[in-house]
């Protein structure tokens, strides 16, 4: 039904005015409330409305934002980072930043009954308003989590949070960033407006009004682009990026996305066979990602050993398991499971990431061929996120094709503490994987500031992890293509995953 719905709205294509957008993204936020965020995707409105401390820019450097500068202080024994946030930063409804608000925004995150991003403030102390425009953060003891993820503080204006309660805060977002709420009707549209008084002009969007698209069918996202229905898409198939690459009066770019891809396996339910180390060296065995990268993804995606290459504390000199069915028969044999064994295997319908869900089906059959007997079980975004949380029922009980965003140019740091370290005490919120002695030097990961010995630990848990199979065995990061029209002003930039529509604008 929605697509003949689609092909009406499509036959005409829409005249805009110069000064608004229509942009179509295949895969929509389920949160505009960055305190309950638990994706990735949700981002892609969080940016619109909220500004961090810090931010990656497009060389994939991490600058100052909010934060007009901060350092980190060592004071008898303790360790904080002292922030110096910048004046006259203004609220879409004209109140003044404090300090206070980050404050609030830290107070939100770290409640395990609000955020399920908790764990990363496990070992923060307090956040300590000093005056008006500065803070500080006050380690229990140190832990090098929050950096890469830009001090995890969106900018929120306390007083309205309090006033509107959780429901007004999801109907109508209020924020720093540079656009500003208007409507939004779910799985359809949202629709935002520049506003005029942020604080920082020379970043202003260059039109007056966006409108995001959500289409998730890849036919029908194509289509409305051929056809002038919205200006700029996301998630090109891979199968049609060398059309869009030649298509006269249309600009592309392919870019690294943040989110590392792998399969999530239950190491921990009694009744697993996949507690067995042989068994997940098995399933290590038995598919054929570089051929899946090859001829299911056109080459949009780049092959991961544990970590991407170019992240911090890659190692080349970790092999993939080589694709090999005859050994992975062997290894369940060996295991005590002769006939293979049958397991749920779990897959995403909806294009978060391109063919993510053709990716799956793939990897799946080749399991099948190798002995590992899949029951594909079909999901779209909001079923499948709520399967892989530890704190929802039903559990993942088999194998689940997954993702967790690392960031450009990556740092595992986050993804570990919440996939590969046990479950508990707002660790391993995704964890289907319990191993002590890695739970350990984990912990360990998290309080090391030394980025030399940081390093070096990433290295040797990535081989400790690799050896075991545990806490996920890693399949690809995808390449996310966005195409958009040469009329448009834009240039992609890491924010978002690529998705921020921040500079947007039209050409002369």
């Amino acid at each position: 039904m929605r697509l003949a719905v689609w092909a009406c709205v499509l036959a005409v294509p829409v005249t805009a005015s110069e000064d608004e957008v229509t942009v179509a993204f295949g895969a929509e936020p389920v949160q505009v409330d960055p305190t309950r965020t638990s994706a990735g995707v949700d981002e892609y409105f969080l940016d619109l409305f909220y500004d961090q401390l810090l931010r990656l820019d497009r060389d994939l450097v991490r600058a100052n934002w909010l934060a007009k500068k901060w350092e980190v202080r060592e004071r008898q024994g303790t360790t904080s980072i002292w922030i110096e946030i910048h004046e006259g930063v203004k609220f879409h409804n004209g109140e003044e930043l404090t300090a206070d608000d980050l404050r609030y925004s830290y107070t939100r995150q770290s409640d395990r009954t609000l955020s399920r991003q908790a764990g990363r403030w496990n070992n923060v102390a307090d956040v300590v308003v000093v005056d008006d425009h500065t803070l500080e953060i006050v380690f229990s003891k140190p832990d090098s989590i929050l950096l890469p993820l830009d001090f995890e503080m969106y900018a929120v204006p306390r007083r309205y949070f309090e006033e509107v309660g959780e429901d007004g805060i999801q109907k109508h977002p209020i924020g720093t960033g540079p656009w500003k709420f208007v409507s939004r009707r779910p799985r359809d549209e949202l629709v935002v407006e520049r506003f005029d008084g942020y604080w920082r002009p020379a970043e202003l969007p260059g039109v007056e009004r966006l409108t995001i698209k959500i289409i998730p069918e890849d036919t029908t996202r194509v289509a409305a682009f051929k056809t002038g229905a919205v200006d700029l898409i996301d998630a090109v198939p891979p199968a049609q990026v060398e059309e869009f690459r030649s298509m006269p009066g249309v600009k592309t770019t392919s870019v690294p996305s943040g989110n590392n891809l792998f399969l999530s396996m239950n190491a921990i339910d009694p009744g697993s066979p996949l507690r067995n180390e042989t068994v997940r060296r098995a399933v290590a065995h038995a598919y054929d990602m570089d051929a899946i990268v090859e001829y299911i993804l056109f080459k949009q995606g780049i092959r991961t050993v544990e970590l991407a290459p170019g992240s911090f504390g890659y190692d080349p000199t970790l092999r993939a398991y080589p694709y090999d069915p005859e050994k992975s028969r062997r290894l369940l044999a060996e295991a005590g499971y002769p006939r293979g064994i049958n397991v749920n295997c779990y897959n995403l319908t909806t294009p978060r990431v391109p063919y993510m869900k053709q990716v799956g089906e793939a990897i799946y059959a080749y399991l099948t061929e190798a002995g590992v007997r899949c029951r594909i079980v079909q999901l779209e975004y909001g079923a499948w996120i709520n399967l892989g949380r530890r704190d929802a029922r039903p559990e993942m009980d088999g194998i689940g094709h997954w993702m967790w965003g690392q960031g450009l140019p990556g740092d595992p740091t986050d993804a570990w503490s919440g996939h590969l370290h046990s479950t508990g005490d707002a660790w391993g919120p995704y964890s289907y994987h319990a191993d002590s002695e890695l739970d350990a030097v984990v912990e360990e990961l998290r309080a090391t500031m030394d980025l030399g010995e940081k390093e070096a630990l990433i290295r040797r848990i990535a081989r400790v992890k690799h050896d075991r199979v545990a806490g996920g065995l890693p399949t690809y990061r995808p390449l996310l293509t966005m195409a958009w029209r040469d009329s448009l002003d834009f240039l992609p930039e890491p924010l978002a995953g690529w998705h921020s529509m921040r500079g947007l604008g039209r050409t002369e």
